[in-house]
This record gives structure tokens, C-alpha cells and sequence, in this order.
């Protein structure tokens, strides 16, 4: 019990919790992509990656818990370290500090972060949950996609979420190595090679899935689909009385 009130009261600790759950969403965002560049292998595919998650109920509500945990005290750790660095330094530099290879996105991290939780609840209203959206089908989750980034303005939204996502990834990827100790400035331009990959890849993947149906490489498929995992299926179509 000391050491866990330990671990939140010290800067320490406090940038170890940062990094472990960092780590965790980290591991989320990947996963999450790869699930969502199903969309290219077609309709049925991504029906059946819908159900598989379904399937798993027990398994996918411990991974929620833990996501959720992860965020609030991702966000509760990065408050704390403003508060003190404010706290330590209330007058500002006269110079800006040239020896941060991540300076730039650093500085911005509140920023990003905080945009990039909006954009979390935005995705879960709009696809997962359809909220505001007359043409959502729980049994289509490819058709979701791909009506939903039809609109540019939607795509745009999340094009330029995924943008600072990448800052966001890239301080994060670069201050892992100085969580496990690793700041010497031998290791700064491997540092940066690692953030850079990390973020661009990540970045790419998200990017792509919009840009493919505003561009056409996407099309909307007539399939349908009825798995009880996924909710009520919609009434079969009648044919009129002749």
C-alpha cells in the first residue's frame, strides 16, 4: 500500500504510470488498427472480426475495464506533471531550450492529448454506436465505415485526429526510452528513428482507411448479414402483392 501511494506522489512514479499505461493504449491503438484495415479484405471479413470480438464477451469487457483505467489514469498522470512543472518553474524561460529532440510535440502533448480523448468519444457515438446516424447498421459494420467516411467532413475529422494522434505517439515513443533510463544523447537519434516509425505507421494505417473511400477504392456492398452477437437483425424485405 506505501509503495502504491508512493509511486503516485513522486514524479517518478508518477511518469511510471504514464509509461505503463501508455504502453497499454499503445497496444490497444495498434490492434484497433489492424482490425479496421479488415475493411480492405471486404465485407464479410469485417462481419466476422465484429462477431469474433462478440463472441469473447467476458474477455472484452476486461479489456474495456483496463482500457478505461488506463485512460483516466493516463490523463490523471499527465495533470499531475503539468501542475508540478508549473508548480517548479512559474516564471518561464527567457530562451527556448534547443537540447529536446521532441520539443515541439512536448510542449503540445496537453493539447493533443485532450483532442485526441474528444476524438475517442466522437468514434465510439459514431461508428460503435451509431448515435445520430439514420443509415447504421449493427450488422454492417463495413457499410458504417464507409457511409460514415463518404461525408469528407467526417473524414476530415478524423484524418486531422490521426495527424496529432502522431504527435502524440511520437513524444510518447521518444519518452519511453527516458522511462527506462535511456537519456543519454548517444541514444537520441535511435530514439527518434523508433517515435518516427512508430507514429508513421500508425498514422498511415488510420489515414488510409478514409482517404480510401473518399478516393472510390471503397464501395458500399449489398451483402447483408444477421448474427444475434451483433444485435437484431433487420426485417427481411417484403415483396409487394401483385
Amino acid at each position: 500500500m506505501d509503495r502504491a501511494l508512493t509511486l503516485r506522489s513522486t514524479t517518478v512514479g508518477i511518469k511510471a504510470i504514464m509509461a505503463v499505461t501508455g504502453a497499454v493504449l499503445f497496444g490497444f491503438v495498434v490492434v484497433h488498427m489492424l482490425g479496421n484495415l479488415q475493411l480492405w479484405l471486404g465485407a464479410a471479413a469485417m462481419h466476422d472480426y465484429a462477431v469474433s470480438l462478440r463472441k469473447i464477451h467476458g474477455v472484452l469487457w476486461i479489456a474495456r475495464a483496463v482500457l478505461l483505467t488506463s485512460v483516466i489514469a493516463h490523463a490523471a498522470s499527465a495533470i499531475a506533471l503539468v501542475r508540478r512543472n508549473n508548480a517548479a518553474r512559474p516564471v518561464a524561460y527567457k530562451h527556448a531550450r534547443r537540447d529536446q529532440a521532441t520539443n515541439y510535440a512536448a510542449r503540445t502533448m496537453p493539447l493533443t492529448g485532450i483532442v485526441v480523448a474528444l476524438y475517442i468519444v466522437y468514434h465510439i457515438l459514431h461508428l460503435t454506436l451509431g448515435v445520430g446516424v439514420a443509415a447504421h447498421d449493427p450488422q454492417n459494420p463495413f457499410n458504417n465505415v464507409v457511409h460514415g467516411f463518404s461525408d469528407w467532413r467526417i473524414a476530415g475529422v478524423y484524418i486531422v485526429a490521426n495527424l496529432l494522434l502522431s504527435v502524440h505517439l511520437f513524444h510518447g515513443g521518444y519518452a519511453w526510452f527516458n522511462s527506462l533510463g535511456l537519456s543519454n544523447p548517444r541514444y537520441a537519434g535511435m530514439k527518434r528513428m523508433f517515435a518516427v516509425g512508430l507514429a508513421g505507421l500508425i498514422t498511415a494505417g488510420n489515414v488510409a482507411l478514409p482517404v480510401s473511400v473518399l478516393v472510390g477504392a471503397v464501395q458500399p456492398t449489398q451483402e447483408t448479414f444477421c448474427s444475434p452477437e451483433l444485435g437484431p437483425c433487420a426485417a427481411p424485405a417484403v415483396e409487394p402483392v401483385r
